[in-house]
């Protein structure tokens, strides 16, 4: 009753301008009672409820994949810790439990399971993965045209960048990498070594081996990397293995789920992760006709949580910076591997190639169209509500220009990314 007198006496008003005055500083209070509620509820929320909201997730996404025993595991969060709490492919299963086996016995039975385990790791990153990689290097992978972003060269390397944006997913990306007077078989431990990308990719501030397996050389591998100021950092868990045919490798590095590292909040894992090379022998730019170049060929797209026009800035922005570190890096590992400096254990792993013919790659490039059905099962698990309104953005890119002391870099790239949404707003 009280409200309702008082909304009576604001419409008694004699004027309509005094109506709305008073009807705005009527309203106003309670917004603002209400987001303030939202915020203190979202910042005092109960841990439980990230952990339900995960798990019941979780549970869903199972019931495609796993049995029903494991999806009654995943619906209980507690029962699902210590699901988590489970190594994986580890050959110590019976001491984790308590008990203390026979030596002659479990030696045997671990001898049994070895190669069942190792079967395990491999089927991470298949042949289907290599069909996938070999149609795009010879462009027969169905998709839509490569746009040209970038051709720059230094001294001993030239390097080109294109983009697509296919229907569904985030924006793919595909350069070429020459880098002069270099081996296939060098440039494919420098890629591959974690070590020393360490200390010249930037946004790479951790790296673990998680999994090896010494059969096929297929990895599991922990990333961390490191975005800017205004997003949290990135965690990546990533299956590679790497296929050899003649003096070409193909290298194929992609998301993979991983029991043993559980989801945290922060730093936010990416789950939609590819990138993959071919790495061959090309003509110098010389002249000479000798293969004594190196050409590396690389296929990349991710969804890193953040709106993809956001990201193509970014990406625009700073790739050359990125790109000029690859030269000096790769001669100073050059000269340390002619030094006859020992090998990390990535570096290692990288020579433990799977051999196939020629011929065995055409077949695949010639096969039938199973890559996009893979493709078409990563898109489907992107995270839903990535496309947010134009507007919204825009709002949002001029208030943090505003309010964000952050330098000219900062606001330069957030009306770079209004005026992109305003050139697609009047595109359509």
């Amino acid at each position: 009753m009280v409200l309702v007198s008082a909304l009576l006496e604001i419409l008694r008003r004699p004027s309509l301008a005094d109506v709305l005055y008073e009807l705005v500083m009527f309203i106003a209070p309670l917004w603002i009672a209400v987001i303030v509620g939202v915020l203190v509820g979202w910042a005092w929320k109960p841990q439980w409820v990230s952990l339900v909201g995960r798990d019941m997730s979780d549970c869903s996404a199972s019931k495609q994949d796993s049995s029903s025993s494991s999806t009654c595991f995943a619906s209980f969060p507690s029962l699902n810790s210590l699901k988590f709490q489970l190594p994986l492919w580890s050959a110590d299963d019976k001491l984790d439990n308590g008990t203390l086996p026979n030596s002659d016995s479990s030696s045997s039975q671990l001898e049994q399971e070895k190669p069942q385990l190792e079967q395990e790791k491999s089927a991470l990153v298949t042949r289907v993965d290599l069909q996938q990689l070999c149609r795009r290097v010879e462009e027969k992978d169905g998709g839509p045209a490569w746009i040209q972003m970038m051709d720059r060269s230094l001294p001993s390397m030239r390097y080109r960048a294109w983009r697509r944006d296919p229907e569904t997913g985030p924006p793919q990306y595909r350069s070429s990498t020459i880098f002069e007077d270099a081996t296939p078989e060098l440039v494919r431990d420098f890629f591959w070594d974690d070590d020393v990308r360490l200390t010249w990719d930037d946004m790479l501030i951790h790296a673990t081996i998680l999994e090896e397996c010494p059969t096929t050389g297929t990895m599991i591998v922990h990333w961390v990397r490191k975005f800017p100021f205004f997003c949290s950092d990135r965690e990546y868990l990533i299956g590679r293995r790497i296929w050899e045919s003649g003096r070409s490798y193909y290298c194929v590095t992609k998301g993979v789920p991983c029991s043993s590292v559980p989801r945290r909040n922060k730093p936010r894992r990416v789950d939609l992760y590819y990138s993959s090379w071919c790495i061959r022998a090309v003509e110098s730019n010389r002249g000479d006709g000798q293969l004594t170049a190196c050409e590396v060929l690389l296929f990349h797209h991710e969804d890193m949580g953040i709106p993809w026009e956001i990201a193509k800035l970014g990406v625009r922005q700073g790739m050359w910076g990125a790109v000029q570190k690859f030269d000096p890096a790769l001669r100073a590992y050059q000269k340390q591997r002619a030094s006859g400096a020992s090998l990390s254990r990535c570096a290692f792993m990288a020579q433990i190639n799977t051999k196939v013919s020629a011929d065995y790659l055409r077949s695949m490039e010639n096969g039938s169209d199973e890559s996009s059905e893979v493709e078409k099962l990563d898109a489907s698990e992107k995270p839903a509500g990535r496309n947010i309104p134009k507007l919204l953005v825009v709002s949002g890119a001029i208030v943090l220009a505003c309010t964000l002391d952050r330098g000219l870099l900062t606001k330069a790239v957030i009306f770079g990314v209004a005026r992109r949404f305003a050139k697609i707003g009047r595109r359509l």
